[in-house]
């Protein structure tokens, strides 16, 4: 029997025709598993496990208890728990786990869409396709897989930056005050809901810049696809969380939107230069480890420079440290009031999914972010016009509006 993966090869180069009834060496569930992605988990088995050399590894290594026995003894994940941290597909040394894949369902949307289609690029995305395909070069590429326009997220970081520096002058008042952030990213925040529940008073209500863009994007045109690009498994759950499943169609990869190039055979190294960047320094340094700190730092300086209270952030990489940071602000060992969790190691640069090793990706990310031509949201023209497209007259109507930027903590997981 064939792997998932030799299935997804075989039909993206045609080799296999979905019209016709699928070849017996392949296994009809991965099929489904292709065409119809939001009904599984974000990790799923790429062959069928029948032993485990590892004691399973798998299991033992999900915090979250997403991998299950079933009745007859073989392991199952659960959909509903399954974050897409993508933990368990290192711990299975036998290599038996693989990422779901959003790209048939994702493509078809975009080929039959009654409105626009929009490509939402993920902080981390400069340098994942080749160093010399420029911003402007891949909106070029996505253009020619039939897109609308390419958007990049760190614009809405920008945004979420100004909520998030509002948030710690609302709720930081004096010391022993602190907020748990990065909004960011998906596996913190679960950590936070499902293991840490009663850590939830000091998370601000906040959608990640991914929610923010999708919404923006369906407020101006409600019939438009939203498909959003990114190294990270966990995006492909977020989306479909019930408070804000709204926002973002269809959530890929960057592997999966290189596999999408090479299958179309464009090129977007050789591509015209389409530029149109508007993020500044802040929103771009989302892609990292203590980008979010540094942003809403420098936020908070900006909007309250007489405040009597800073940012005294303290960061975390991976669940394991993220656990362990958790563990310091219960037991009172730090005197930091903001927390900054990143569920992989390096940020979202270093996600599972990432074409690039985590310490080029951030190179990249951080010229990037020196080449913005704006530093700060507040200095950045393009924050100021897509907030009063969206209705908001004052910067502080962030934090008062509960029905773009906000999220609803208390709907089902």
């Amino acid at each position: 029997m064939k792997t998932f993966e030799e299935l997804y090869k075989d039909v993206l180069s045609r080799k296999i025709s979905l019209k016709e009834p699928l070849p017996s060496e392949y296994n009809p569930l991965h099929l489904d598993c292709l065409l119809h992605p939001k009904n599984y988990a974000p990790v799923i088995p790429s062959v069928e496990c029948e032993e485990c050399a590892y004691e399973r590894a798998c299991q033992r290594s999900c915090i979250f208890d997403a991998i299950e026995e079933g009745e007859d003894g073989k392991l199952r994940i659960n959909p509903s728990l399954c974050t897409g941290c993508g933990v368990c597909m290192d711990a299975c040394k036998e290599e038996k786990l693989t990422a779901s894949k959003d790209v048939l369902p994702a493509m078809k949307a975009v080929r039959e869409a009654k409105g626009p289609a929009y490509m939402m690029v993920a902080p981390a995305f400069l340098g994942q396709f080749d160093e010399a395909v420029t911003p402007g070069k891949l909106r070029s590429a996505f253009k020619a897989l039939g897109f609308t326009g390419m958007v990049e997220v760190a614009l809405f970081a920008d945004i979420l930056t100004l909520k998030e520096a509002l948030e710690f002058d609302s709720h930081v008042k004096e010391k022993g005050d602190y907020q748990l952030t990065s909004c960011c990213c998906p596996v913190w925040i679960s950590m936070i809901r499902n293991i840490y529940h009663e850590l939830m008073p000091h998370v601000p209500g906040a959608v990640s810049p991914m929610v923010a863009c999708g919404r923006m994007i369906k407020r101006m045109y409600p019939d438009a696809v939203t498909v959003f690009a990114g190294p990270c498994l966990a995006k492909k759950k977020e989306a479909r969380e019930p408070d804000i499943a709204d926002a973002v169609d269809y959530v890929l990869t960057f592997q999966e939107v290189k596999d999408i190039f090479e299958a179309a055979d464009i090129h977007p190294e050789e591509l015209e230069d389409d530029q149109k960047e508007h993020a500044s320094k802040a929103g771009r340094l989302y892609a990292r480890t203590g980008g979010v700190s540094q942003a809403v730092s420098e936020m908070v300086e900006q909007l309250r420079p007489d405040r009597s209270i800073a940012v005294h952030a303290e960061q975390a990489n991976g669940t394991k440290e993220c656990m362990a940071m958790i563990k310091r602000i219960q037991n009172k060992e730090t005197d930091a009031n903001f927390f900054e969790g990143m569920g992989c190691i390096g940020g979202c640069v270093g996600g599972p999914k990432a074409i690039l090793h985590k310490e080029e990706g951030t190179k990249f990310v951080d010229e990037y972010g020196q080449e913005a031509p704006f530093k700060t949201p507040l200095e950045n023209p393009y924050v100021r016009k897509v907030l009063k497209e969206l209705g908001f007259e004052t910067v502080e109507d962030l934090v008062t509006d509960d029905s773009l930027l906000t999220r609803d903590f208390s709907a089902a997981r």
